[in-house]
């Protein structure tokens, strides 16, 4: 570049003038309303790798149009920090790699909670670049970049053999746009233009969100003129702001200029409604509440720029249903939108619900120009205690019968204005005075609220003829501030018992006697009385027996005095742990009659009624003394005193008794006996005890032990042999048994025998009828008969015998006609039973035919048959005279009883005559 003075740069910004004809060419200044932000959306510097704490970076500029008072700054990295005056710096000591940084800044208001965010990248050079030595540069310009050499970012030119700073070449003020123009479009919004396209011939372009960038070509530019037209309207609601870069190149393509930012700020319009977040909402507020108690908060917002008139909304209330007490019981902030009570006289049991149309206009609220909607607020008026129950009546009466529990003598009726089923209605009955013993309570109905005087515990009419109750109502939850009892809120509950036939009574039950067992019959033990409690009514009691289990008692019917039927055993089974129970019936006769009943306990004090039994009644033991003794005590029915210590001893009859056996005393309860000679026999012997208790006066008893004496091993235990010896049964009674026992035996097994032998025989196939029914013995057979008259005519030497059978046996084998009879072995046909038995002849014929088809010496139907000669010249007489009839005594009916089989016999023989 030639030396000279600095070349200038002519910027023609050609802002039109909305709303009239024409517009002016030439340098404009445009005064740009103030909007809150960061001056730039898009930061870049220049940072070396190695970066010291504290060290600054970059300085952004933030105005949020109050002077900045109490904003805040942070990032989205702990290693960077931003003070309040917008420097960034290192928070410690870094070593960055080679690389782009990015960095997200972001300001706050504490007051109105907006945030704002920037973008600050930071290009990281590498050392070998710069060959150890750090390039100069101007401090950063609030607004402005800080950056190192760059032809790309940086706005200097290079002169000479070094660096100096220079004034960037375009300044251009950001470009304002109202939203919603109707155009007509493109519209030229700003011309930049070169002042070395005097020089040479230039090309302008733009690039960026709405040029290049979606949205494509809401902005475009001229590249001869530079004029930079938007190209259809802008809404404010989708973008409020667009940052463009311009670019001046020659027509090889070569930069001329360094690319300038353009900054277009869309300007709102009041181009939307307010909308309320709900279109209805619900609130609720104490019935009674005082002016100014908060209700509820309605929201609207509005898309349009809330810093500007568009965006800030003013509420109000347009009316209220219904107006009582006042039109106006209901006031809202018009900024804030909450609703608030104005007027005192909020009453739930007048008005339960308030609607209210609340309407959100923007423009600060100027009803002229500023957009409105509306919203409905639904205000419940909640119930609170303000009004106190009260019975309908003052005194209520009722009656009950005397014994009853769990019975409603009266109703309560009380009238409640508050909500129904609520807290503030419910009511609590309490019973103040009149009933001290708690024979009453009073009890909620939850549906109607009615207190049911009920009885818990049962009235005497015999002590209390009338209750006098008096009662007080109140609701669960407590009345509200200021608000007192009514005296309707007591009243009095007369009552009256009326009188029943109770049942008679025995004042002691159970009642306990003592006296001594075998008491005599008809002994007066006690008069055991019961007692009416229906003293008002003159009643006769009457006593019966209801059980007395051993029947040892009877009692007076009239008067109750029991006396003994027959003799009390304390030693009785009916008797438990020395008590006798029985249970007597006490009825009067009223009506209807009742009935009560009482238990009499007799205590039986033992007397030494029973001897003792000697035990054990059973015992062996050896032949020879000192192996072994035998253990005996005594069992006595009575108690102490009446039982041991027992005396056991011998009698002196029989002399055998102490001559063979002693008696050696071990306690009072227990003594042993054993052999006093060297040798006893074997066998059982009766051995009499004498046993004495210590009763007043004593018992005894003389029991029989029977001792089985046995030899015994030399263990002191019996030997088998010993122990058949000691039962009495000698050689000859053993064999006796023995053969009585194969005796047994073989006749068991002889029955067993017969009967195998009688099943066979039954089993046996037998015919249904009798042998002279039997129809097969009508086919007789004879020796030798005659032939008839018509029997003459026939050649009967074709059917005689040949006298020999050589011509027969000589045959080839397997040569044979089929009309000669074989030679061989005949089947065994079935013989037919002699007796009958009943359900067999269809297996008799079965058998037969079985026998038949299997019999090889049967020729086949079609063939000539061959039969045994008879010989001639009989000297019986021609039979063919003889008449065959069908008439006779013969029945045929009981062939239907043989089965299916006989069925078509049964129909030709037994239907009787012919037609």
């Amino acid at each position: 570049m030639r030396a000279g003075p600095r070349r200038r740069l002519l910027l023609l910004l050609l802002l039109p003038v909305w709303g009239s004809a024409a517009a002016h060419n030439g340098d404009l200044t445009v005064r740009p309303t103030c909007k809150p932000g960061f001056s730039e959306q898009d930061y870049t510097a220049f940072i070396s790798q190695n970066i010291m704490e504290g060290q600054k970076l970059l300085k952004v500029k933030f105005n949020n149009c109050a002077g900045n008072k109490g904003v805040r700054y942070e990032t989205n990295s702990l290693d960077f920090k931003v003070r309040a005056d917008g420097t960034l710096y290192a928070a410690h000591h870094l070593q960055l790699p080679p690389k782009q940084l990015v960095l997200l800044v972001t300001a706050w208001d504490p007051q109105s909670l907006a945030r704002w965010e920037a973008v600050v990248r930071f290009l990281v050079a590498d050392k070998s670049q710069h060959n150890g030595h750090k390039p100069k540069g101007r401090k950063a310009v609030p607004g402005e970049l800080v950056q190192q050499q760059s032809d790309t970012l940086l706005p200097w030119r290079q002169h000479q053999s070094g660096l100096r700073r220079q004034k960037r070449d375009w300044v251009i003020p950001p470009i304002n746009v109202p939203e919603n123009s109707r155009g007509p479009f493109p519209q030229q919004l700003v011309r930049i233009r070169s002042d070395k396209d005097k020089e040479i011939h230039i090309r302008y372009s733009i690039t960026g969100v709405g040029a290049d960038q979606p949205p494509m070509e809401v902005f475009n530019i001229d590249p001869v003129s530079g004029r930079m037209y938007v190209t259809r309207p802008m809404d404010r609601e989708e973008r409020a702001s667009y940052h463009l870069r311009a670019h001046a190149v020659d027509m090889n393509g070569n930069k001329v200029e360094n690319p300038i930012d353009l900054y277009i700020y869309v300007i709102d319009m009041n181009d939307n409604r307010p909308e309320f977040i709900n279109q209805v909402y619900n609130g609720s507020v104490d019935e009674g509440s005082k002016p100014g108690t908060y209700v509820m908060t309605v929201t609207a917002n509005d898309a349009d720029d809330g810093t500007t008139a568009n965006g800030m909304v003013r509420y109000r209330i347009v009316t209220q249903t219904p107006q009582s007490p006042s039109q106006n019981m209901f006031t809202i902030n018009s900024e804030t939108g909450d609703i608030v009570t104005v007027a005192a006289g909020l009453d739930r049991e007048k008005v339960q619900q308030y609607i209210v149309i609340v309407q959100a206009t923007d423009m600060e609220g100027n009803l002229n120009y500023g957009l409105s909607n509306t919203a409905t607020a639904i205000i419940t008026v909640t119930d609170v205690n303000d009004n106190p129950p009260e019975f309908t009546t003052s005194t209520y009466s009722g009656e009950v019968p005397e014994n009853r529990v769990e019975v409603v003598v009266a109703n309560l009726t009380v009238m409640d204005r508050d909500q129904p089923h609520s807290p503030n209605w419910n009511a609590i009955y309490r019973i103040i005075s009149g009933d001290p013993s708690g024979h009453f309570t009073i009890r909620t109905d939850p549906v109607t609220n009615e207190g049911m005087v009920t009885v818990v515990k049962a009235v005497d009419y015999e002590m209390n003829r009338a209750f006098m109750l008096t009662v007080m109502v109140s609701n669960q939850a407590p009345l509200a501030s200021g608000i007192q009892m009514s005296f309707q809120s007591t009243a009095g509950v007369t009552i009256s018992v009326t009188d029943v036939n109770e049942a008679p009574y025995f004042p002691t039950n159970h009642k306990l006697i003592r006296l001594e067992e075998g008491v005599p019959t008809g002994t007066v033990l006690t008069t055991f009385s019961a007692v009416d409690p229906d003293r008002f009514m003159q009643q006769a009691v009457r006593y019966s027996k209801l059980s007395d289990p051993a029947n040892w008692l009877n009692i007076n019917a009239t008067n109750g005095q029991i006396t003994t039927a027959a003799v009390l055993d304390r030693e009785s089974d009916y008797i438990k742990n020395n008590v006798y129970e029985a249970t007597f019936l006490a009825a009067d006769n009223g009506i209807p009659p009742a009935s009560g009943t009482g238990t009499l306990q007799i205590y039986l004090i033992d007397i030494n009624d029973n001897a003792p039994e000697l035990l054990p009644k059973e015992a062996q033991i050896c032949e020879k003394p000192n192996l072994n003794v035998i253990n005996i005590t005594a069992a006595d029915a009575d108690i102490d005193p009446n039982v041991g210590p027992f005396v056991f001893e011998l009698p002196s009859v029989p002399s055998a008794v102490r001559k063979n056996w002693t008696i050696t005393r071990l306690n009072g309860d227990y003594a042993q006996l054993s052999l006093r000679i060297m040798y006893l026999e074997a066998g059982v012997y009766d051995v009499p005890i004498i046993v004495t208790d210590s009763g007043n006066p004593p018992l005894y008893n003389t029991s029989v032990i029977k001792v089985k004496v046995c030899p015994c091993d030399e263990n002191g235990d019996c030997t088998t042999i010993g122990a058949v010896a000691a039962a009495g049964l000698g050689t000859g009674a053993i064999i006796a048994i023995l053969i009585c026992i194969i005796i047994l035996l073989t006749m068991v097994l002889l029955f067993v025998v017969w009967m195998k032998r009688r099943e066979k025989e039954r089993h046996t196939k037998q015919l249904l009828i009798d042998p002279e029914d039997d129809v097969r013995d009508n086919i007789l057979k004879y020796d030798e008969e005659g032939g008839g008259e018509e029997d003459q005519d026939y050649d009967l030497s074709q059917l005689q015998q040949p006298e020999t059978m050589d011509h027969v046996l000589n045959k080839t084998p397997g040569v044979r006609r089929v009309d000669e009879r074989p030679i061989g072995a005949e089947p065994q046909y079935p013989i037919r039973p002699v007796i009958p038995h009943p359900g067999d002849i269809g297996d008799f014929i079965n058998e037969g035919l079985r026998a038949a088809d299997n019999d090889p010496t049967a020729p086949p139907y079609d063939s000539l048959l061959v039969f045994d000669y008879e010989g001639s010249g009989s000297t019986a007489g021609s039979v063919s005279s003889l008449n065959s009839s069908s008439s006779g005594d013969q029945d045929y009916d009981y062939l239907n009883d043989w089965g299916p089989r006989f069925k078509k016999l049964a129909d030709m023989y037994g239907g009787g005559e012919e037609d």
